[in-house]
């Protein structure tokens, strides 16, 4: 008599379209890891997705477009479209422009988009599927990770409009956070990216508050943050390259700035300066001392001459002058930043920043943007090739396939490059045997005004 055998039905399958910043993708790996242990499995294209999730943006007005754009190019494709994330909290507009989305849901809302799922493409496995432990979700590379640390802001900047998509400051339990990144490096994580809206205000909203960490007493501080991170080891002895993302310069990043030297913490940080005229900083509400960054800048390099600074900052905001576009192209020059990024301003819909008088043309805005462009390039060129002839880590994201003479060549970055948002390092003829989140030692022979070129040493 033949056994009787039960068929194992299909797993559902889940869609994912992530837009806008590093935070949105935790929170959408936190999303398909929930959506993975509750039995469903992930399509890599709209076709083969019984649901499509698509986490918009809705920091600026195009990336709003660019998000209802995605979720038209869902419905056509698949036409089973759940909506989530910064710009789920505009349901209503999002339903005028889309009136067959499944559900709406705000920025990390997991739960509800969870039960969205469940409702609308209820999971199909069994207690066979159920018991078998399933892995995070990662949409990441597997040697870098983003590690996100809190939720929300505290700020109130005129042109910005977080604090109401995300709310306050909400910091995550240092204990869970190190628990976090412990899992990664074991996993094979290489290179940690610390994220969230203010890093350096981590642990305010619950007072430093100490959790117990190894058998020690940790708070929820950045600095404290920063240090046990660089106690993780990824093999022989080597701690992971950890990488702090929107760094506010309060007085206390001062002190991570030792733990760079240290060889504990990547020697870069992320400031989002914004701009430096004290006027304009005044209608951004933001702090005016851009003279004291300047000193401070000169301190850290001389505690750490290898530290790389990365900034983005705002050209065209209402009211700006001349005068003070000059200043900030000024302040540049002294300060010598190894990364920036420029944006022309944009109205957000819900910003302080629009009752604001004089509005500056965009053929200005324009011509302000290509002008900072320009010296902000012309220093990344001097920097990068200051490094020709030296020696450096690099972390190997790609290896290429052999050309016709056998040569293998290979994408990676320097400690100075985060990955997506600032340059890369490439290399020639690399060994056979180099595999991605290798890091490994190289001998830059060229650079531009962005990149660097080299052969492993």
């Amino acid at each position: 008599m033949s056994p009787i055998t039960t068929p194992i039905p299909d797993q559902k399958k889940v869609g994912m379209v992530s837009l806008g910043c590093p935070k949105a993708l935790v929170d959408s790996e936190r999303i398909l890891t929930r959506l993975r242990a509750d039995g469903y499995a992930m399509s890599p294209d709209y076709a083969g997705a019984d649901v499509v999730l698509v986490n918009t943006c809705g920091f600026l007005d195009s990336a709003k477009e660019e998000s209802l754009q995605a979720i038209g190019e869902a419905i056509a494709e698949n036409g089973r479209v759940i909506v989530t994330g910064c710009m789920g909290e505009e349901a209503d507009a999002i339903r005028a422009a889309h009136p067959s989305v499944l559900a709406v849901t705000g920025a990390h809302q997991y739960e509800a988009v969870v039960e969205a799922v469940h409702e609308h493409a209820p999971p199909s496995q069994g207690p066979f599927i159920d018991l078998i432990p399933q892995p995070d979700v990662k949409l990441t590379p597997r040697h870098y990770s983003y590690l996100k640390i809190s939720e929300g802001c505290n700020h109130s900047c005129a042109f910005c409009i977080i604090p109401d998509l995300r709310g306050k400051l909400a910091s995550r339990r240092i204990d869970a956070v190190l628990r976090e990144a412990e899992k990664l490096v074991a996993a094979g994580t290489k290179e940690l990216l610390v994220i969230s809206q203010d890093t350096s205000a981590y642990g305010v909203d619950t007072r430093h508050e100490s959790r117990s960490w190894k058998g020690r007493d940790v708070r929820a501080h950045m600095t404290d943050l920063a240090r046990e991170l660089g106690q993780l080891d990824i093999g022989g002895g080597v701690p992971p390259w950890v990488r702090l993302h929107y760094v506010y310069p309060y007085p206390h990043v001062d002190a991570v700035i030792p733990l760079m030297a240290e060889g504990l913490l990547t020697p870069y940080l992320d400031i989002p300066f914004q701009h430096a005229s004290p006027k304009v900083l005044r209608a951004m509400k933001r702090p005016a001392n851009e003279a004291k960054v300047l000193e401070r800048l000169k301190g850290w390099r001389a505690i750490c001459p290898e530290i790389a600074i990365r900034s983005s900052f705002v050209v065209g905001f209402p009211g700006e002058t001349e005068e003070d576009f000059r200043y900030l192209l000024d302040w540049l020059e002294e300060a010598q930043l190894d990364r920036v990024g420029a944006f022309r301003f944009e109205p957000v819909e819900g910003a302080q920043a629009n009752a604001l008088p004089d509005p500056v043309p965009d053929e200005v805005k324009e011509e302000r943007y290509a002008r900072i462009m320009e010296v902000t390039e012309r220093i990344s060129a001097a920097k990068l090739a200051a490094k020709v002839g030296r020696t450096i880590p690099v972390i190997i994201d790609e290896v290429g396939e052999p050309d016709e003479d056998g040569d293998i060549g290979a994408t990676g970055r320097s400690q100075a490059d985060a990955p997506e948002i600032d340059g890369a390092v490439y290399l020639r003829n690399v060994p056979r045997e180099l595999a991605s989140g290798d890091i490994v030692t190289v001998s830059i022979e060229d650079s531009d005004a962005h990149d660097l070129f080299g052969v492993v040493a």
